[in-house]
């Protein structure tokens, strides 16, 4: 049986409370620092934070650097390591200031948590991410049966999140009453939808295509028309488990319930991609190929804007960086391009004037 600490434990409880309602950090980020901080106090075998040594840190280093991973039995990630030590170095800077800590523990003790420099540019650094096109997810669309209500629904969960870009754990939280067809919007309501950090925004339908708006436009209608459902019930409800004549478990309709949780709607997305004869793209990678057909037809800052904020993006550069990288293909086609392309005047020249003006648009808006 693990040992505890109780005066660490009553710190920690501080702590945690702290974080989530100063920090306002999500239960699932908390619940992640509180790991790391877990496996921080096995290495010192549960001794009193105030007793900390910059060698635990070094310790605590040198531990997760020979952990390897349950699931894979292959060494922590470099970006694994990084957010650990992180978490750890956030908790002892919050507790230097703490009353019994403070003349225990320095604010420089702190840094002895960082990674090296090499292994914080390895796990920071950028690395190409699997993104489908609208294309393929079309083609995935086109192969799904639709013989029965749930094949539909499968297959209105898929158009439905191209169309919107809502999160996995949002779609799974929807009610009818939160789409508005006839405006052609979603309204994502952070009180009642699982919205990250529960952020209420509303989003225009994408223009991805009206063959992909009306497979939701038929889901919504077959829900209406043959389940009898209403606003208030989910847009995407749960199956329903009966049993049948063999006293076999099988799939008996839906129940008036959301999924708890996006787990379902990621194994629609797995089996669908497979039978399409195509590798997994998760729920979250349509919402880069959505960030990628933005910049593709988006013709002024103004509408780079309205595109971000229909994302869910409060600031047009998140959009722009993380969402938005371009195709190393595409990328080597532009800069190819470019250099057949010549200047033809000065209208064709990126000035400092320009980039100026760039540049104060994207902090006016940030």
């Amino acid at each position: 049986m693990t040992k505890m600490n109780p005066k660490n434990e009553r710190i920690k409880h501080e702590y945690f409370s702290y974080l989530e309602e100063a920090k306002r950090m999500s239960p699932d980020s908390v619940d992640d620092a509180a790991a790391a901080i877990a496996q921080f106090e096995e290495t010192t075998r549960h001794k009193d934070f105030a007793a900390f040594h910059i060698e635990q840190a070094k310790r605590f280093k040198r531990h997760l650097s020979e952990t390897r991973s349950k699931q894979t039995g292959r060494p922590l990630a470099k970006s694994t390591i990084h957010s650990r030590l992180n978490a750890v170095k956030a908790f002892f800077f919050w507790l230097a200031g703490q009353p019994g800590y403070k003349s225990k523990i320095s604010y420089s003790d702190c840094d002895y948590f960082n990674p090296s420099a090499n292994d914080a540019r390895i796990a920071t650094a950028r690395r190409e991410a699997r993104t489908p096109t609208i294309e393929q997810i079309r083609h995935v669309l086109e192969t799904m049966p639709t013989g029965s209500l749930i094949e539909q629904r499968d297959r209105a969960v898929i158009a439905f999140t191209l169309l919107t870009g809502a999160r996995d754990n949002a779609v799974a939280s929807f009610n009818i009453g939160h789409v508005d067809l006839e405006r052609r919007t979603v309204f994502q309501d952070g009180s009642t939808v699982r919205t990250k950090n529960r952020k209420t925004f509303t989003t225009a339908f994408f223009p991805v295509g009206d063959d992909v708006e009306q497979i939701v436009r038929a889901w919504i209608e077959a829900l209406q028309r043959d389940c009898l459902f209403g606003p208030d019930d989910p847009l995407f409800p749960a199956t329903q488990i009966g049993l049948n004549q063999r006293g076999e478990f099988q799939p008996d309709g839906f129940r008036r319930e959301h999924w708890a949780s996006a787990d379902a709607i990621r194994k629609i997305f797995k089996l669908a991609l497979e039978a399409a004869g195509l590798p997994y793209f998760n729920p979250h990678s349509f919402r880069k190929t959505l960030a990628l057909l933005g910049q593709q037809i988006c013709r002024t800052p103004e509408e780079l804007k309205a595109w971000s904020q229909n994302l869910g993006h409060e600031n047009m550069l998140t959009t722009l960086t993380s969402y938005g990288t371009i195709d190393p293909h595409r990328q080597r086609e532009l800069i190819s391009s470019l250099q057949k392309a010549e200047p033809t005047g000065s209208d064709r020249e990126i000035t400092p004037e320009l980039i100026n003006k760039v540049l104060d648009h994207l902090r006016s808006h940030a």
